[in-house]
């Protein structure tokens, strides 16, 4: 059955999407390839859900590409994940300005390398005027060190009185966070199985919608991902009041 069989309501489809892009190196052990052939082939799957998103008119999808534990993985599968990453936005940069795509990165960028960080760089200052969808990339990216770096920073004004303690809310966090230039999210999708947050966006996810597939993320087609958003336009978002207050106001 191809996408264009499901019929999504172009109302209710989430402000911003959140992909843990899980199943590259599952996928390829499967075909007796090495981890990197899935991550390139998991970039395919990039391309299809971002041109997706587009057709619908998304205005944020995040996606978690480098967390900071994964610097734990062998040498080799890291150099290999940070030049597939400069490759793809060295090739993907006029795609992104035709579809009028900002490209945005979240994280602690500092640590990436040097070639990393400057194609980053460049592809985030020549999308910056962009207004359709936001592409957001993890890097070196983790929801407690962005919860931790978020406090530090608030400590050091506060010692410094340019903020008051008292005066410290939610608005004053989100805005100390890596992540300060998005929404909450909506609807948080993870493929390849595993029921589980992996430290992804912990503060922007306090009210999303979960949904966790077993299919690898290779193997994510666009029918999947309308599946996705059929199964979270069946959901009642209450925000912590009933149903009957959710009714009375709509």
């Amino acid at each position: 059955m191809s996408s264009e069989y499901i019929v999504l309501n172009p109302e209710i489809l989430p402000r911003h999407i959140a992909i843990i892009m899980d199943g590259n190196g599952r996928w390829s052990k499967k075909r007796g390839k090495n981890r990197v052939f899935g991550h390139k082939e998991g970039v395919k799957t990039v391309r299809r859900i971002v041109e997706s998103s587009v057709e619908l008119q998304i205005k944020y999808l995040s996606l978690y590409t480098f967390s900071t534990e994964n610097w734990n993985r062998p040498k080799e599968e890291v150099d290999a994940l940070m030049n597939l990453l400069v490759e793809t936005l060295n090739d993907q940069i006029d795609d992104l300005l035709k579809q009028n795509i900002r490209l945005i990165a979240i994280g602690n960028l500092k640590r990436l390398p040097e070639n990393t960080y400057k194609m980053i760089q460049e592809v985030m200052n020549k999308t910056a005027s962009n207004n359709g969808l936001t592409l957001s990339i993890a890097l070196n990216y983790g929801g407690r060190d962005e919860i931790i770096q978020m406090a530090k920073e608030i400590s050091k004004k506060v010692k410094n009185n340019i903020i008051f303690p008292e005066n410290i809310d939610e608005n004053k966090i989100n805005l100390h966070l890596y992540s300060h230039d998005l929404p909450d999210v909506d609807f948080m999708i993870r493929t390849g199985g595993e029921k589980r947050i992996s430290n992804f966006l912990l503060w922007k996810i306090a009210y999303a919608e979960l949904y966790f597939t077993d299919i690898l993320w290779p193997d994510f087609s666009k029918q999947n991902f309308y599946e996705a958003l059929a199964d979270y336009q069946k959901r009642e978002r209450r925000f912590g009041k009933t149903s009957e207050q959710i009714k009375n106001e709509s």
